[in-house]
């Protein structure tokens, strides 16, 4: 590679590994340098959010591409400490642990709201029924919209000095949530994102991701390329495990638990009902 600076070539060995290939024509720039930085923050600091920090992710939310400019998603930020706790308690029992600290530690719990509720109302209020809602794309489009602005407000908070995690477990809880935050029909917490003050003395470091072209194709999808680099991100994936001091665990094992465990889904199960009992047909 060339004109690549120390900082940017351990950024690459972070994100792929030392053996596995890396690409050598990346186009860096300082919001390229943040984005191959990142890394779920699962420890935080019993500080609160600096004044305006809510308000900054949310327009840089607002910022994210959105469909057909239809402002389909809503943030329900959770700060009261109780609420929060109610929260992460209903969560920890539908998982095998007794308690979620990194919400219990984040100052700020984030809900992101696939929401609908909107724009059902304002066609309910010209006279109308909302049918195009009833099919699988609306809920498809606003969760796709929701998670796009996220994305977004997590760059934001990085940009801060912050530190996030997703909480897709939100979504084992979606029907008990729904009714702690008093969500309308036509509305759904996709997943949560808890944020604060990264405690740097306890969090982990960037995890690998695959080498790119397990994943990378062009004009044609070839079928089964994965298999030649499985090896190597396995070996870089169970090295970052290890330094972590994580327990033993292959990512290949991780990939066949989640598709035939059904405790993988902790009370996702019934998943489809809830979000029908939202008011989302999913025709």
């Amino acid at each position: 590679m060339t004109d690549v600076t120390a900082k940017q070539q351990a950024l690459l060995e972070a994100r792929y590994g030392v053996e596995q290939p890396k690409p050598d024509n990346i186009i860096w720039t300082p919001q390229v340098e943040a984005l191959l930085g990142h890394k779920s923050v699962r420890t935080f600091l019993p500080e609160p959010l600096p004044d305006g920090a809510i308000e900054t992710m949310v327009a840089a939310a607002q910022s994210a591409s959105n469909s057909s400019a239809l402002n389909q998603w809503s943030l329900v930020a959770v700060t009261d400490p109780a609420l929060k706790q109610r929260i992460s308690d209903t969560v920890a029992r539908s998982v095998p642990v007794d308690r979620i600290p990194w919400i219990e530690e984040a100052p700020a719990l984030l809900l992101w709201v696939a929401d609908l509720s909107r724009g059902a109302g304002i066609t309910k209020d010209a006279g109308k029924e909302p049918v195009v809602l009833d099919y699988l794309d609306s809920f498809l489009m606003a969760s796709i919209d929701a998670a796009l602005a996220a994305q977004n407000a997590a760059v934001a908070a990085e940009s801060i000095g912050l530190g996030i995690v997703y909480l897709g477990v939100m979504r084992n809880i979606a029907k008990e949530v729904a009714e702690i935050i008093n969500l309308p029909e036509y509305s759904f917490v996709t997943f949560g994102m808890a944020t604060g003050w990264p405690d740097r003395a306890r969090t982990s470091s960037i995890r690998p991701r695959p080498a790119q072209p397990m994943l990378l194709h062009y004009n044609q999808y070839q079928q089964d390329r994965y298999r030649s680099y499985l090896e190597g991100y396995e070996n870089a994936y169970q090295a970052f495990r290890r330094r972590q001091n994580m327990r033993d665990k292959t990512w290949a094992g991780s990939v066949v638990d989640s598709a035939t465990s059904m405790d993988y889904l902790g009370g996702r199960i019934n998943l489809r009902e809830t979000v029908m009992q939202r008011g989302f047909k999913l025709k």
